[in-house]
């Protein structure tokens, strides 16, 4: 069976949010359309407590885009965002809630970042969402959404080592690009690790 997952189409990631996706916005209507096309879709949603470990702010004389060493891990510091039951965190009024099955939150533990939907960046602790693509006997499983680079990727690149025939639809997604070629890079290593890259025409 497949399933498509949707990563953190949220309005902190959307133009005007405190961590906006460059053009986040325009993948929106590319993913409702196929939404229609999968019997199962789940959602991601990062959903941080205000003292999260990777905001700046919460560092004295730290800013966005430096990186610091969080409980043993390499952390990139990034501006408050998807702060737990704020507007930010909602998802787009634009995305068609109503077609996911299942949300699933990470970034709950202040100590550590999760860029993955599946697991935290230390693999201690996991959502949930292995167990119910697996309940759901879920083996394929196509990827959209915020943002390429960092959670996008993380979630494919999870998917790909838990044995899932995983895909990524590129134009179904938008970089943070933090660093210039980030997107294109982060292609690339998703395909050395057997991820195929498709657009949304090809599916739809």
């Amino acid at each position: 069976m497949k399933a498509l997952i949707v990563v953190d189409i949220q309005n902190d990631f959307l133009p005007g949010g405190t961590l906006a996706v460059p053009e986040g916005d325009q993948i929106i209507p590319i993913v409702n359309n196929l939404m229609d096309r999968f019997d199962l879709v789940v959602a991601t949603q990062d959903w941080h407590p205000a003292d999260h470990g990777s905001f700046a702010s919460n560092h004295k004389g730290k800013t966005p885009g430096e990186q610091i060493l969080l409980y043993g891990f390499d952390q990139i510091l990034w501006p408050d965002h998807c702060i737990q039951n704020s507007a930010g965190a909602k998802f787009s009024k634009e995305l068609k809630v109503s077609q996911i099955d299942k949300i699933f939150q990470k970034g709950t533990d202040i100590l550590i970042d999760s860029y993955s939907g599946f697991f935290d960046n230390g693999k201690k602790k996991d959502t949930g969402l292995n167990e119910y693509l697996k309940a759901n006997n879920v083996d394929v499983v196509f990827i959209v959404g915020l943002a390429t680079d960092y959670c996008v990727k993380f979630t494919a690149l999870d998917a790909a080592q838990l044995g899932y025939r995983t895909f990524v639809i590129q134009d179904a997604t938008r970089a943070v690009n933090l660093r210039e070629g980030d997107f294109e890079k982060s292609l690339k290593e998703m395909k050395s690790e057997g991820i195929g890259i498709f657009k949304s025409d090809e599916i739809l």
